[in-house]
């Protein structure tokens, strides 16, 4: 499969893939995934700080609309029932890596 005819993605690992470049070395996609869960943790709680600013607003009644404050609460609710998925998978493959018999 040709992947040359996707347009706008654009990523090290595929340039690398093309060149035939693998000299990645564990600790630098250790640090990579590392760095994305750290990434992740922030932006759920951005979410779940702006869901409380909106509850806030709205008790207060400065806001307007209750859209803005169901929007809000629903991207803290994806955002923490994602990463709790993702800790929950993290843990069961941990879980089966300890069970094999080396």
């Amino acid at each position: 499969m040709d992947i040359a005819a996707l347009t706008n993605v654009s990523s090290d690992m595929i340039q690398k893939a093309i060149d035939g470049d693998t000299t990645t070395t564990s600790t630098e996609d250790f640090q990579k995934v590392l760095d994305s869960a750290i990434n992740m943790v922030n932006e759920t709680n951005e979410y779940q700080h702006k869901a409380e600013e909106e509850e806030i607003r709205f008790a207060l009644g400065q806001a307007e609309n209750t859209h803005d404050l169901q929007i809000a609460q629903y991207k803290a609710s994806t955002t923490i029932q994602y990463i709790t998925a993702i800790k929950n998978k993290a843990i069961e493959a941990y879980k089966e890596i300890m069970n094999m018999q080396i």
